[in-house]
C-alpha cells in the first residue's frame, strides 16, 4: 500500500474529522481530498475507510466507480474530452484518439513531463457545439483535431509566459 506524506495524511485527516459525523460523508471526503491534494491517493483509502467505517473496498469501488476522482496527480492542464452521444455523433470519438496519440497517454494518465492529464468526462453540457473538449476549466465547442493541437499548443506557450 502507498503511503502518504505527512502532509498528505494531516490534510486527509483535517477533512475527515471535518465531514465523518454527516450522514453518508463518503462522497464529500472524497472530493474534500481530491480538492486538497489534486487526486486522492492510494494511501488515503485505508484512513478513509477506518474513520467511515466502511471497507477498503466500499470506499476503492466509490473511486473507481465515478470518473471524476484520480487516484495520481493531475499534469499542470487538464484536458478533458466528452464522451457523450451528441460529440460522439459528430466525430467525438476521432477527437479523443487524436488526443491520446497527441500527448502520448490515455484516458486518466499524465505525461511524462506532468504537462497534461487526460480524462473522459460524459456530457460538457455543450451539446449545440459538439465535439466538446474543456481545457483548464476552459469550454470549447466544435474541436477538430487541429484546434485540439492549437488549444494544446496554447495552454503550453501560457505555461511559459507565467
Amino acid at each position: 500500500m502507498q503511503m502518504l506524506s505527512s502532509t498528505q495524511s494531516e490534510t486527509v485527516g483535517r477533512i475527515l474529522t471535518e465531514f465523518k459525523d454527516r450522514p453518508g460523508p463518503l462522497l464529500e471526503v472524497l472530493h474534500a481530498i481530491q480538492a486538497a491534494l489534486g487526486h486522492v491517493p492510494p494511501g488515503a483509502v485505508g484512513l478513509v475507510a477506518d474513520a467511515l467505517n466502511l471497507s477498503r473496498a466500499d470506499v476503492h469501488g466509490v473511486i473507481t466507480f465515478y470518473h471524476h476522482f484520480r487516484t495520481t496527480p493531475p499534469g499542470k492542464h487538464t484536458v478533458q474530452v466528452c464522451r457523450a452521444e451528441s460529440c460522439q455523433a459528430v466525430g467525438g470519438e476521432a477527437l479523443a484518439q487524436h488526443a491520446r496519440v497527441r500527448l502520448g497517454i490515455d484516458f486518466h494518465e499524465r505525461t511524462a513531463d506532468g504537462k497534461f492529464s487526460l480524462d473522459p468526462v460524459y456530457c460538457l453540457g455543450n451539446c449545440a457545439c459538439s465535439p466538446a473538449v474543456m481545457i483548464d476549466g476552459q469550454l470549447h465547442g466544435r474541436v477538430s483535431p487541429q484546434r485540439l493541437d492549437a488549444l494544446l499548443a496554447e495552454a503550453d506557450t501560457e505555461e511559459h509566459r507565467r
